[in-house]
């Protein structure tokens, strides 16, 4: 089974396009053009019914101390957490591709809506839906797809995985608005086969060349 992607080399730097932040130009972030990126697979195991596919980044600061505050960085040795960016099931196993863009243009305030998607596709609530949560501007429920928006001032480049299950089913036992968590719990004993793909990306300006 295989993954890959039109949008980035596996494991180098992710494009900006394809985050829901970018560099200001005055040390730290703002919104981006948030596109989903190009995915596509292929040597799909048999009896695959259907397709689930998760997004994480597992470098988050467990601790929102410090974040986005000038003068300091988030030191690397900080304890650090899974961050669902992306929860896509019931994809059916073709067409073999998700197009750039398909399910993402630009950031959304409150989120996108789900988690009905196309077809027999459901979108699951990303975790901005808890970073954003009693912010009067931006809080809701963010399904679907928002990408990389790091701190600013982490000293550590996140990574990002996306993986794609082939399953044995043809609709996963979730409801409702349902997270990256219960999916992988879901998921469990009805896996033929999975691939990955990677990505980096910081907004710190002192990793990307310029100081704090």
């Amino acid at each position: 089974m295989k993954l890959w992607s039109d949008s980035w080399t596996n494991g180098d730097r992710i494009p900006a396009r394809h985050a829901a932040g970018r560099p200001d130009g005055a040390g730290g972030a703002t919104f981006s053009d948030n596109l989903n990126p190009h995915l596509a697979w292929s040597d799909l195991p048999p009896g695959t019914q259907s397709m689930a596919l998760i997004c994480h980044d597992f470098d988050v600061p467990a601790s929102v101390d410090g974040v986005n505050q000038r003068g300091q960085e988030i030191p690397a040795d900080r304890s650090r957490v899974d961050f669902f960016h992306w929860v896509l099931i019931d994809l059916p196993p073709a067409p073999t591709v998700i197009a750039e863009g398909e399910f993402s243009r630009g950031f959304t305030p409150r989120g996108k809506p789900g988690p009905a998607a196309r077809g027999s596709i459901r979108q699951g609530l990303n975790d901005y839906t808890n970073w954003f949560a009693g912010d009067a501007r931006l809080g809701g429920e963010y399904f679907s797809y928002d990408g990389p928006f790091p701190p600013w001032n982490d000293s550590l480049v996140h990574h990002y995985v996306f993986t794609l299950y082939a399953v044995a089913l043809p609709r996963l036992p979730v409801e409702g608005a349902f997270t990256g968590g219960q999916v992988r719990q879901a998921l469990a004993g009805h896996v033929l086969g999975e691939a990955t793909f990677s990505g980096t990306y910081t907004l710190n300006p002192r990793l990307l060349g310029s100081e704090l």
